[in-house]
């Protein structure tokens, strides 16, 4: 079977091994003739970046670049985004790389047109409609992890880097135009980065599937989603050039951001906050917390999770599901412990009152109170 496909499915996504070279042919669709490539610092020289820009620059459309994104990207990054784009005179964003590539990409473009600040534009009620939609550029969006599925989303999450609390901005034009999605770019991973990323594209689809609101449509993405982490993450980490394992990853990236729509929960609830903090990888920090969390959330999620063990291949029900995700974590080198990634107890409190801030709240199928969210902290920590 051939992993090759043009979807417009929720964006026009042109899906495939080598489709890195249609850059061009995706800025002409989206409209852009100066683009702005917008990346982590730790891609900035890889030749996955270097071979994007040539296949611009041949196409004359420039080698615009600005790689100066932490790993959880903040509002500095934002601004110094921003002076370069607005003194480039270009017209438009391709957000390259992993989360943190992708989401302040999509910010830049976001932003660049905006003269309130970003922190007006978060994801509560309907302040969106504060933007200016027409001053909104246009973006281009190329995965080179298979984890966020924030090529596919509506949204960024931005670190406010004085209070170290993450922010959801949101806004429907942020979804890009195009996406690339070349599951050859994701070769070079090194094993526990595809790992964390993985196994974030798995909690996206675990707490979608969990979550409590009706959306039929995300429920049976999210399953899906799940089934092909299940049995193409294990071939991934041991053979980074699996290029078939490589492309469903991706391809299960992208479901589990779709299936979200239907709500996070207490997973993200808790990483958030960690990652803040801590600047630990988002992924990976999930993966982490995902035991406890679903041992919470058993009274509500047992009988969905007894249903779907069965077409995930795992043996006895729910219960089977959740010795699956402790081993499935071993097998992939993740720690048991936070405190093993330098997370401390001495800031639970903190954590904890950042986590009931939290909207991923929302969606947990167990009520999240004081008492609850500091007992999980502790178990994972």
């Amino acid at each position: 079977m051939s992993l090759t496909g043009t979807w417009s499915y929720p964006t026009a996504i042109r899906f495939g091994a080598g489709r890195i070279a249609e850059l061009p042919e995706a800025c002409i669709a989206a409209g852009i003739t100066k683009p702005l490539l917008v990346t982590d610092k730790g891609l900035k020289s890889m030749e996955i970046t270097t071979q994007a820009l040539d296949i611009l620059d041949a196409a004359g459309l420039g080698r615009g670049l600005f790689a100066e994104v932490d790993p959880n990207p903040n509002e500095l990054n934002l601004e110094a985004g921003l002076k370069v784009y607005r003194e480039g005179g270009h017209d438009g964003v391709i957000a390259f790389g992993g989360g943190s590539g992708l989401d302040l990409g999509k910010m830049v473009a976001f932003m660049a047109g905006q003269s309130r600040p970003v922190w007006d534009f978060e994801d509560v009620g309907d302040w969106w409609t504060r933007a200016d939609a027409d001053a909104i550029a246009p973006i281009i969006a190329v995965p080179t992890t298979a984890g966020t599925g924030s090529e596919v989303g509506r949204a960024s999450v931005i670190t406010n880097s004085e209070t170290h609390v993450k922010k959801i901005i949101f806004h429907p034009k942020v979804l890009p135009t195009v996406v690339i999605s070349d599951p050859e770019l994701t070769v070079g991973m090194p094993k526990h980065i595809t790992a964390g990323t993985g196994l974030d594209a798995f909690a996206h689809c675990v707490e979608a599937y969990s979550s409590p609101f009706y959306h039929p449509m995300s429920q049976g993405i999210a399953l899906e989603g799940m089934r092909l982490v299940v049995e193409n993450l294990p071939r991934a980490y041991a053979d980074g050039t699996d290029i078939e394992a490589r492309a469903n990853m991706m391809s299960a990236a992208a479901m589990g951001a779709v299936a979200f729509q239907k709500g996070l929960g207490a997973i993200h609830a808790l990483s958030h906050p960690i990652g803040a903090v801590y600047g630990t990888h988002h992924g990976t920090t999930n993966a982490v917390c995902m035991p406890a969390v679903l041992e919470l959330n058993a009274p509500e999620i047992t009988e969905r999770f007894d249903r779907a063990a069965g077409y995930l291949g795992i043996e006895g029900g729910f219960e089977g599901f959740k010795a699956f995700v402790q081993e499935f974590n071993d097998s992939l080198g993740i720690p048991r412990k936070l405190s093993e990634m330098g997370v401390g107890t001495d800031r639970i409190a903190e954590l904890t009152a950042m986590a009931l801030e939290d909207p991923s709240c929302g969606g947990n199928p167990v009520k999240l109170d004081e008492a609850n969210v500091k007992a999980l902290f502790k178990a994972v920590i």
